[in-house]
């Protein structure tokens, strides 16, 4: 079984897929299980190897015998080089890391492809394998990411903008009046009260960014699929009207496939 890692720097969600399965639509294709866990830059290797096995042991997957490969993307190095080192000393193989020198199949017309984040990568050869393009991936994490795919199949760019999370935390840090909501759709996009009011900043505003942001790609690209991923998406798919495809486990999809291209180094 193959075991996809993905390593944003808040979350960390893991997807066990099994190469042999094609049961299953879209991104999901093949996905045994997954899971969502805190980024923990203090964590070590052997402790990742710790939750690693306990996680596998919930589903009743050996550890040490069921997994036959490890993909990983991760912005964030000092993770990165601790899944690396946890899989040559508990698995003995090497992983498979988005970075210089893996092949992806896509080519990638950023002035420095090497500032381009290892899962805005995985994103865009994921939505390209689904839908072709043009596409714009909408990655709903700690940031907006915009990820915008040519016809062709290349990475062409895209934005980066703060995400849900990021921008209500620096409300509420200099908003002495201002406290947490819950992140909810609330009844009218005209709050009676100050909690309605900031959920419908927070969620209609960020749909309306995303719609205004794929308006101005279209105006670029042309007709072009809009997919979104990532753990916030939920909340701004239902009320987006530019938003066609949810996917949330397109990081882990592009993983497998870049997996699939290195396998026989």
């Amino acid at each position: 079984m193959l075991l996809t890692i993905d390593a944003g720097n808040t979350q960390t969600v893991l997807g066990l897929y099994d190469e042999a399965d094609d049961s299953g639509e879209g991104a999901e294709r093949g996905l045994v299980h997954h899971w969502r866990v805190k980024t923990d830059r203090d964590r070590t290797a052997d402790e990742m190897a710790v939750l690693l096995r306990n996680l596998l042991d919930s589903i009743d997957v050996d550890f040490d015998t069921e997994v036959t490969g490890i993909a990983v993307s991760s912005g964030v190095p000092v993770v990165t080089n601790a899944l690396t080192y946890m899989t040559r000393r508990y698995f003995d193989f090497e992983p498979v890391v988005i970075g210089p020198g893996v092949k992806t199949g896509m080519p990638i017309l950023y002035d420095n492809p090497r500032e381009v984040g290892a899962d805005r990568i995985a994103n865009a050869i994921g939505a390209f394998d689904l839908y072709g393009g043009p596409t714009v991936v909408v990655d709903f994490g700690t940031g907006n990411n915009f990820d915008v795919i040519s016809e062709k199949g290349e990475f062409v760019g895209g934005a980066i903008a703060p995400g849900i999370e990021v921008s209500l935390d620096a409300l509420f840090g200099r908003a002495a009046m201002l406290g947490a909501v819950p992140l909810v759709e609330p009844r009218s996009v005209i709050g009676k009260n100050t909690v309605e009011a900031l959920q419908s900043g927070a969620i209609y505003g960020f749909a309306s960014q995303i719609d205004g942001m794929v308006t101005r790609f279209r105006d670029e690209l042309g007709d072009c699929t809009v997919v979104a991923t990532g753990g916030l998406g939920y909340l701004i798919v239902p009320v987006s009207e530019t938003i066609q495809h949810s996917e949330p486990f397109l990081t882990l999809h592009g993983l497998r496939l870049v997996h699939a291209k290195n396998s026989d180094q």
